[in-house]
């Protein structure tokens, strides 16, 4: 029964949740060129956390309309990132500012949420953080199909996203339509970033860490997509474990423990983009 369970929808929730958060993040720096933009920092995982409250609001036992609810509020934070950071010029770092800010909003939401109906949320750290300690198995067999469907389709959609690095002229001259090409990939990172928000909470920094690392590869994005479900699953049951028995008998979230991995990586990135911008 502890195996059953307790370990292993842990573990079979930890291979999800790290495979289409890292999924999610490298087409989202593919999309945006930008190697910052990631579910979690440009508020796409925020806003699928609000979204995922209201649905357990209005219908606690619907694993289903979680889902929905989830993509809907990861749809509405990655177009309102785009519109607002459109409208102040649009650069790479404007996007990343926007989204700190629209991830912000959301956060505020959920907060709100959980002091005013805290039935929403009975582990609240275990949310906000995020971990994987408490999934379900109906969870599980809620996300799996949208993760699995997720997946496939952006290595259906890999080539296409692999002509956007070519910049946006070029790729139109090859016959790629940019908008449409870009808009698919941004929608499959909301949907796999909202499937994991159902089943791990506002887990950061896998969706920047993992792909990161894969893009450091000079591959194309299909095998990179691969490497991204591989090392991404891996990389969360590892440091779950690790946030499991480092302080036994105590026990972290996993979130807690990527948050004081992903925040040195970030600002090791903005650190290398300036000294590449210097040369």
């Amino acid at each position: 029964m502890v195996l059953r369970y307790a370990r292993l929808p842990r573990v079979l929730a930890g291979l999800l949740s790290g495979a289409s958060l890292s999924v999610s993040g490298l087409l989202l720096q593919e999309a945006l060129s930008n190697d910052l933009a990631s579910p979690g920092i440009i508020g796409v995982n925020a806003g699928a956390g609000f979204f995922t409250l209201l649905a357990i609001l209005a219908m606690p036992g619907s694993p289903e309309l979680r889902i929905v609810a989830a993509f809907l509020g990861a749809g509405i934070a990655a177009g309102l990132v785009l519109f607002i950071s459109h409208l102040a010029g649009g650069t790479r770092f404007t996007i990343i500012l926007t989204g700190v800010a629209v991830s912000s909003l959301f956060t505020a939401g959920i907060n709100t949420v959980t002091t005013f109906f805290p039935e929403t949320s009975p582990d609240k750290a275990a949310f906000t953080i995020g971990g994987i300690q408490n999934v379900s198995l109906s969870q599980l067999t809620a996300a799996f199909p949208l993760i699995l469907i997720g997946i496939l389709l952006s290595l259906i959609l890999a080539q296409r996203v692999e002509l956007l690095r070519l910049g946006d002229e070029a790729a139109y001259g090859v016959g790629l339509n940019v908008r449409v090409c870009r808009a698919a990939a941004i929608a499959l990172a909301a949907l796999l970033a909202a499937a994991a928000v159902t089943l791990s909470g506002l887990i950061s920094f896998v969706g920047l860490i993992i792909p990161n690392m894969i893009r450091r590869k000079t591959l194309g994005v299909f095998p990179q997509l691969l490497l991204c479900t591989l090392y991404g699953s891996s990389f969360l049951i590892l440091c779950d474990l690790a946030a499991r028995t480092l302080f036994y008998p105590y026990e972290l979230p996993v979130g807690l423990l990527l948050s004081f991995l992903g925040a040195p990586f970030f600002l090791v990135i903005l650190v290398q983009r300036k000294r590449r911008a210097k040369l």
